[in-house]
């Protein structure tokens, strides 16, 4: 997900899809810890996609600040 993509989004569609990957997220680290993925990258993708996403989130938090 691009960050231009991701700032065309509303506060409440940024947070749901926080969840979403968060969920996802633990549903890989936890099979992976049991058997081998397939698509193995998939870990870093969601972890970089949340980072943008709370990154994102904290911009608009701060310029509603001022």
């Amino acid at each position: 997900m691009r960050a231009d993509d991701i700032r065309e989004l509303k506060v409440e569609e940024i947070t749901s899809r926080i969840a979403e990957l968060e969920e996802e997220r633990f549903r890989l680290n936890f099979r992976a810890a049991t058997e081998p993925l397939q698509d193995p990258l998939r870990l870093r993708w969601i972890r970089k996609d949340i980072a943008r996403l709370k990154t994102i989130l904290r911009e608009r938090q701060l310029e509603s600040a001022r």
